[in-house]
């Protein structure tokens, strides 16, 4: 009987450990929902050489500040990161075009 009754308890101890378990990585997993995805990064050339993307293989993609930064090369990011204000204002300004061409599209498609 005390056999028993150990079993028991082994098995419950174990479906509750489990079950915390599951709890904890529910919980995780909607964490990581609630971040945004980054901005997408509209220019089709590499801000820091200037050479297109895609020429030297796949481009270097990363994150800054909430914003998705593509890269000709890993080799970019160093300069990159010592002036990174300066290389922003490159993917601003391609996004800002973008966004103005985009207008200029729909309004002409609405004719």
């Amino acid at each position: 009987m005390k056999l028993l009754n150990r079993f028991h308890k082994g098995i419950m101890t174990g479906a509750a450990v489990l079950a915390l378990a599951t709890v904890t990585t529910m919980a995780a997993d909607k964490k990581d929902d609630k971040k945004p995805a980054p901005t997408p990064d509209k220019l089709t050339t590499c801000p820091v050489s200037g050479d297109k993307l895609g020429e030297m293989g796949k481009p270097y993609v990363f994150e800054y500040k909430g914003r998705e930064v593509k890269l000709c090369c890993p080799d970019c990011k160093k300069d990159f990161e010592k002036d990174p204000a300066k290389y922003m204002k490159k993917i601003e300004a391609a996004d800002k075009a973008g966004k103005a061409s985009d207008k200029t599209t729909n309004k002409d498609s609405k004719k």
